[in-house]
């Protein structure tokens, strides 16, 4: 059976936010010399999704189906908690799988960009998950709580860390800029969190995730 979430694994969530993010930055760049850009921005895309079993992708739908339209408190933890997708989760997740591919084929793959935004997205969740509260009983992301609960040294060691490699991938000032909208696109689904339901959940972590990312490959897709 598969191993219960415990307190311990967090401090390690910007190193494997690193590691999935140099597995998908391999795909880029492999793709990116097999096929033209739209493509291969496609196939990494897709990977992204696969190695990360959609959990992120459905946090986002069903964090836009209960923080966006107006619900009181109660009913928005329902709509976050039913399987169904509604029209603001499809719109969310539609924009940014779009945002997604289009800043993918637009810039030339970098390994260390992608690993250095991935590593930004999972500071931004395993900082959430020590320092703000749980908005449910229950729940897989309750199960992360109880460890070593020092938010700051790790958001200052996954940031400083994601910034380098982002950094060395794309150039100092686009990699600076990539991680700080990756931490900005993901505070602000958790700031909208704590605001309509009081903490966070499984899939607010998920869609902030998924948001920082997005705000992040836009970022480094500017013209620089």
């Amino acid at each position: 059976p598969p191993h219960r979430p415990h307190g311990g694994a967090v401090p390690w969530f910007p190193a494997v936010g690193a590691l999935i993010g140099a597995a998908v930055g391999a795909v880029w760049w492999g793709a990116g010399r097999l096929w033209p850009p739209a493509v291969a921005a496609a196939l990494v895309v897709a990977v992204d999704l696969a190695l990360t079993g959609l959990l992120h992708a459905d946090g986002l739908a069903d964090t836009a189906d209960g923080l966006v339209p107006p619900l009181e408190r109660e009913r928005r933890l329902e709509v976050m908690a039913d399987p169904r997708t509604g029209a603001f989760g499809v719109a969310a997740l539609a924009a940014a799988l779009l945002l997604r591919w289009a800043a993918f084929a637009s810039r030339e793959p970098s390994v260390l960009l992608v690993a250095g935004l991935w590593c930004a997205s999972r500071t931004v969740m395993a900082v959430a998950l020590l320092a703000l509260p749980y908005a449910r009983r229950g729940g897989l992301a309750a199960a992360f709580r109880g460890g070593p609960s020092r938010p700051i040294p790790l958001a200052a060691a996954g940031l400083v860390g994601a910034a380098a490699l982002a950094a060395a991938g794309a150039g100092l000032i686009p990699g600076l800029t990539a991680v700080a909208a990756v931490a900005a696109g993901g505070a602000l689904v958790l700031w909208l969190a704590m605001r309509r339901v009081g903490g966070y959940t499984g899939d607010v972590l998920g869609g902030a995730g998924m948001v920082g990312e997005t705000a992040g490959l836009v970022a480094a897709a500017a013209r620089w």
